[in-house]
Formats: structure tokens, sequence, C-alpha cells
């Protein structure tokens, strides 16, 4: 799995063929969310991972950056084959990409 900083992170979700997979509770979509989004919360992945191409790429979002790493490392020993989480979660990107998502 990549680490990615949050302009790679940018550049990874702007692909076509990129699934950007948004790992938190839907409380906390509702307050600051990226368009486009697959919302999988951390503890339902292990039962949804059929909803996710396994060939695609993925990007993994949450918060900080904690429930996307252990996300992606749970997609990688199920196959997935090319994962990457943002560093900082959307709190970094809100702070560096775009200010008018809110922070919580």
């Amino acid at each position: 799995m990549r680490n990615l900083d949050p302009a790679q992170f940018q550049a990874l979700i702007a692909r076509a063929d990129a699934v950007l997979l948004d790992v938190r509770l839907p409380e906390e979509i509702e307050i600051a969310a990226l368009p486009g989004a697959v919302n999988i919360p951390l503890a339902e992945l292990g039962a949804r991972m059929s909803e996710l191409n396994p060939e695609a790429p993925i990007a993994v979002l949450c918060h900080h950056g904690v429930r996307s790493e252990m996300a992606g490392r749970l997609l990688e020993r199920n196959g997935f084959v090319d994962v990457s989480h943002l560093t900082g979660g959307i709190d970094v990107w809100s702070r560096v990409i775009d200010t008018r998502i809110p922070r919580y």
C-alpha cells in the first residue's frame, strides 16, 4: 500500500479508473465529504469487499489516516493489487487542498 500526501492523492483520484473509498461513518460524511466517494465504513469492509473491483486503483480515505491505512491493509490481504491511502485523512485534505471542506 502506498501512503500518499494530499497532492499525490488528488492526482490519483482524478484518474477515471480510480475508486475513492471513504471508510468513515455516515455521520462523519455528513460533516465533510469528497464528491464521488464510495462509502463503506471500516467495520463493514470485510463483508462488503465484493462491491469493489480488486483490479482497480483504490484510494482510501478516513478522518486522520488510521482507519484508511487499516482498510488498505485489509484490501491488500484480500487480493487488491493497487491500494493507496491519504496520510492525514480528510483533515489534512481540508487544510492543504480544499479549505471549504469543514474540519471536525
